[in-house]
């Protein structure tokens, strides 16, 4: 997640104001070596005692996040926000491992943020400054939409709904190739109109003022092949039964991952 946000943010205003990214891997930050304006540095140690970023993003797994913070918590101070972007881990973990004066935001992005098409729904702990608070959604939203919430419960969910929602959709084209292939498509043939399909979908949603529900009736003759599909789909165990299960798996997980 923090290597597509950072694809984003290399195309952002925000490269000139300074990034360091901290990464043990040497592959994992092989493609971003020779960009200006980004520091790349294997241990936090690295970075001068005399530095005092802004903002210090958190973007490693949350089961390792209990091994990265101790380094991190020489950052704490008023002029210093935490935005974390780990799954599951609450403000109050963090309040507990930095401190109870640090200022965290979490955050809950999603993969889109590499083609600055991303949506991140975030909440501050109430320490954090309005012009923090503020400049943690202008730095969000340069990859996308940002949303503030105001309630730390509904990070859950937007976890399970957006959070992981990438994959979702990259199995939809995956499942529509392979079902198109079943029918008789060429496998090349398949994945193109699968993929094609998905994404120009997609966009006629983002674009349209009219709701998706709308746009499935508009593309959807009485009596046609679409009307032929949409009856299984939409059959008592079809796809919202499915989905139900699934969002419901993924906010049972992110609450077990604030343990």
């Amino acid at each position: 997640m923090g290597g597509a946000m950072l694809a984003g943010w290399i195309e952002s205003p925000f490269i000139d104001q300074g990034i360091y990214i901290v990464e043990p891997n040497g592959e994992a930050t092989r493609q971003f070596e020779k960009i200006p304006n980004l520091k790349i540095v294997r241990t936090v140690s690295a970075i001068s005692e005399t530095s005092v970023p802004s903002v210090v993003i958190l973007a490693v797994k949350p089961q390792i996040m209990d091994e990265t913070l101790p380094d991190l918590k020489r950052f704490v101070g008023k002029e210093t926000t935490f935005l974390s972007v780990a799954a599951g881990k609450t403000l109050g973990y963090f309040e507990k491992h930095l401190g109870e004066d640090a200022q965290v935001v979490r955050a809950m992005p999603n993969t889109p943020a590499a083609v600055m098409r991303g949506i991140t729904v975030y909440v501050p702990n109430a320490n954090v400054p309005k012009q923090q608070s503020a400049l943690c959604g202008e730095l969000l939203s340069s990859v996308g939409e940002a949303v503030l919430v105001g309630e730390e419960g509904l990070m859950d969910p937007v976890t399970a709904v957006s959070g992981s929602g990438p994959a979702y959709v990259f199995l939809l084209i995956e499942v529509m190739a392979k079902a198109g292939v079943n029918a008789g498509l060429p496998p090349d043939l398949a994945m193109r109109l699968a993929r094609s399909t998905v994404s120009g979908s997609g966009e006629l949603a983002r674009l349209s003022e009219e709701a998706p529900s709308q746009l499935r009736i508009n593309v959807t003759s009485p009596g046609g092949t679409t009307a032929a599909a949409l009856d299984v789909l939409m059959a008592e165990k079809g796809i919202q039964s499915i989905f139900d299960e699934a969002i419901n798996a993924a906010t049972i997980r992110s609450r077990e991952l604030a343990g």
